[in-house]
């Protein structure tokens, strides 16, 4: 069924041009991301499509009695109300009904026959798996006091309730802009597998690249004012994109050869043209068009140098932090060293920003103390954003810095620097308010590595930034040869840039993980499973060992471990080549069969090597 076409839609931000008759439809189960560059239009277009304003030109259409949710980056909240003002404010009949009954289920005061009306109404509309769904969401957000107002709840807290209405709305097609946005990493999993399970229409924007492999099926692409579209998930996208792109780049060097050619032609040529030449002539104006087409920045490394790093960086000595009787650090201690990637997890509100507010000293600890080397010089992103006093310029933001970009090889004005990083040239002079919120963000990533920073804390950097420039921010980091602290939810950023982790799990405890997310998170995934496994009467395990107990591994358990190692690595790849098949759109029915059924064996084949490398691990590491 068809929910939604969008004809011929053209929008402009002033003098800019966004996109410009781009035609697309959406289709039930239908689940499809949009990317683009900041600044490009995604917002604009999410807020056409649900008639929050109008197209230029072109034509949305809605099919009867479609149903949009939409969450959008920053939700408009009425700080007067209650949360359950808020979830059930959709004039849906279904919504009000569950309104009534969970106002029945908190011992509201009704009267016994509105009670009984209320149940069978429940009953007549099959609306106890959706109350039941309901429930699910408010719990995994932890949404508990439904008459809380709204003006008590933190950012993130905001952020987890728009995005809780969107999700509980009885709607056919699903609009998200951002939405993993100031969540942490288990809730964003959760979204991932509850999206999965749904039969529903989505389109959403995010730059978390994990999430859309996960979640999307169908790509839509906004570059250079033009809609393109893949079948398939991100990492489809990619090796498609990468094809359309270098064909784009031989046409283009195509067109330039034949151009001066065409343009001898076109000057010897009388303006009395016969049907022949005229076709010479419209063919001349195309080609001419396509050989003037940017073939785009030219890729260099992003090495900006930074100053000289000492000995002695930065120690952390028995830290501990609490506000009235919740404890963030609980004797949290650690030595920096040169060359440390360390990226810190953990739910939201369990002391991440604190840890880096006390490294700051912007914050006291209770007990322990901060020591810096005499070298360190810290360059922090905070998540609030850059700190303006007045409305500048874009180009003398960059100036006030650096009159000139210093790398470890060469240099670029601050004009070259800012179009690498996708800030157009005819907007370098435009003042800061104008633009959008992934491009503030991006400036003030900027600024921060212009100060040649030795030691880089990087507060949610991810956020509202486009994936063009979360690459060309990887590309540096993984060239960084100075201290690195990144709090981040995204977990594909965090695979790639760090490979050490701080895990914040509650009560001031701290686990210090070396690997990357996605190590630890299995390793974590591991352990709760085991902890299933034991019966529930089973003795606890004493912490006495015996002698036997303490020996180290064997050779043979040594290379074993080394082996499963590998072995899982190499299953998880196949895991996703599947994947991939499956989500490609292609394929024969027999073949999706195929294709499901080895997913399957696959999995088993996954959980059966982890648990056994899991044994093993603590073998090796209880002997070390």
């Amino acid at each position: 069924m068809n929910l939604l076409t969008v004809d011929n839609v053209t929008k402009s931000f002033g003098e800019k041009l966004l996109f410009e008759n781009i035609s697309f439809g959406i289709s039930s189960g239908q689940k499809l991301a949009l990317i683009a560059r900041n600044g490009t239009g995604k917002t604009s277009l999410l807020r056409i499509l649900t008639g929050a304003e109008p197209p230029d030109s072109g034509l949305v259409t809605v099919g009867n009695d479609v149903r949009i949710s939409y969450l959008p980056q920053n939700p408009e909240m009425d700080e007067s109300h209650t949360i359950m003002q808020y979830l059930f404010a959709t004039g849906n009949k279904m919504m009000a009904l569950l309104q009534q009954y969970t106002m029945l289920s908190s011992g509201h005061n009704f009267d016994k026959e509105t009670a009984q009306h209320i149940t069978g109404q429940m009953d007549e509309l099959h609306a106890w798996n959706y109350e039941a769904r309901i429930k699910e969401i408010l719990s995994k957000f932890d949404i508990v006091d439904l008459q809380q107002s709204i003006g008590q709840l933190s950012g993130g807290m905001r952020k987890k309730v728009a995005l809780a209405k969107a999700l509980i709305d009885d709607a056919d097609l699903v609009i998200l802009d951002e939405p993993t946005n100031h969540l942490d990493v288990t809730t964003i999993e959760w979204i991932e597998n509850y999206l999965n399970r749904q039969n529903l229409a989505l389109l959403l924007v995010t730059h978390d690249r994990y999430f859309l492999d996960q979640v999307c099926n169908e790509i839509l692409e906004i570059d250079n004012q033009t809609l393109y579209k893949y079948r398939g998930n991100y990492t489809y996208f990619l090796e498609k994109r990468e094809e359309r792109l270098a064909n784009e780049k031989t046409e283009i060097l195509k067109a330039r050869a034949n151009y001066k050619m065409e343009l001898d032609w076109m000057r010897r040529m009388p303006q009395a043209r016969a049907t022949k030449a005229k076709a010479r002539e419209d063919n001349f104006y195309r080609i001419e068009e396509i050989a003037k087409t940017s073939l785009g920045e030219q890729t260099r490394g992003f090495d900006v140098d930074m100053q000289r790093l000492g000995g002695k960086i930065l120690e952390l000595n028995n830290i501990e932090k609490a506000y009235d009787t919740k404890k963030l650090l609980n004797d949290f201690s650690y030595i920096f060293k040169k060359g440390d990637r360390i990226g810190i997890i953990g739910a939201n509100g369990v002391g991440k920003s604190t840890l880096l507010q006390i490294i700051m000293e912007e914050v006291k600890p209770d007990k322990g103390r901060v020591v810096k080397g005499k070298t360190l010089e810290i360059g922090y992103f905070r998540q609030e954003g850059l700190p303006m006093k007045e409305d500048k310029r874009i180009i003398d933001i960059v100036k006030d810095i650096a009159e000139q970009v210093e790398f470890k090889k060469g240099s670029m004005t601050p004009t070259q620097f800012l179009s690498y990083f996708n800030f157009k040239t005819d907007i370098h002079y435009n003042y800061y308010s104008s633009l959008s919120g992934g491009e503030r963000r991006k400036l003030y990533l900027l600024t921060t590595l212009l100060r040649k920073p030795n030691f880089l804390i990087l507060d949610e950097p991810t956020n509202d930034l486009d994936i063009d420039t979360l690459n060309k921010l990887e590309e540096f980091l993984m060239g960084y040869e100075g201290c690195l602290m990144i709090v981040s939810h995204d977990r594909y950023f965090m695979d790639h840039v760090v490979d050490h982790i701080f895990a914040f799990e509650g009560d001031g405890r701290i686990r210090d993980y070396y690997g990357n997310y996605s190590e630890y998170a299995r390793l974590r995934r591991l352990h709760e499973k085991q902890q299933k496994s034991v019966p529930r009467n089973a003795a606890p395990r004493t912490e006495t060992r015996s002698k036997s107990d303490l020996q180290k591994p064997t050779y043979k358990q040594v290379k074993e471990y080394e082996a499963l190692t590998e072995k899982i690595d190499l299953l998880e790849l196949e895991r996703a080549a599947i994947l991939d098949n499956l989500n490609s759109g292609n394929g024969t029915p027999d073949e999706l069969i195929k294709w499901s059924e080895g997913i399957a064996e696959i999995m088993r084949r996954i959980d059966e090597a982890s648990d056994r490398w899991l044994e093993l691990s603590e073998i090796i590491e209880a002997a070390n």
